[in-house]
């Protein structure tokens, strides 16, 4: 018998219908009592699998790959902000008063941590500093500003003999770039 899972060419991936598909036939061959039971607690259990979606589950330790991915969504994120005017004329803007300043660097931390919660790297206990402090969100927010810096400076684009303002113009690129490590680094591997 050929099933919804099953294709010439074998190219489909199966998905959590699929086993619930698999799982009814098997309800209804099944002639004992227990193995019943069993395949009904099975599609119990199935039916609570939570589908992987657009946003992937950190399921192992920040690596290597996992800093590619933070580096490439910093490069893809930022570098439009790093080319464009105008973000110098924010980062001008907010150097000159501290609390814009605070309020930025306080919302860029909110969406940088609400991205990274979506995808519940606080589930990951082996990834901690100390034992304690979580390592993907200290990583990426390291990546990205690390990368603010060399790009913003490397290109000419800040003059460090105004150390404030050139702080808050990479400031704000910092916080872009980590925006885009974080969706680089939950976006599904598949």
């Amino acid at each position: 018998m050929m099933t919804r899972t099953e294709s010439p060419g074998g190219d489909r991936n199966a998905d959590i219908d699929d086993v619930l598909t698999e799982l009814d036939e098997l309800e209804e061959m099944v002639d004992k009592d227990e193995e019943l039971q069993q395949v009904r607690e099975t599609m119990r259990t199935a039916r609570k699998v939570r589908p992987s979606g657009v946003i992937g589950r950190f399921r192992t330790q920040f690596g290597l790959r996992d800093a590619g991915e933070a580096l490439v969504g910093s490069f893809v994120f930022g570098l439009p902000m790093i080319v464009e005017d105008g973000a110098l004329d924010i980062g001008r803007f907010i150097a000159e008063r501290p609390l814009a300043l605070a309020l930025t660097l306080l919302f860029g931390g909110a969406v940088v941590f609400g991205i990274l919660r979506a995808g519940e790297f606080e589930r990951v206990v082996e990834d901690r500093i100390g034992g304690v402090v979580p390592l993907r969100p200290v990583a990426i927010v390291t990546i990205a500003s690390g990368l603010a810096v060399a790009l913003m400076t490397g290109w000419g684009r800040v003059s460090w003999s105004e150390p404030t303002v050139a702080g808050a113009q990479t400031l704000l690129i910092a916080i872009v770039m980590s925006v885009g490590a974080s969706v680089g680094d939950i976006l599904p591997e598949n």
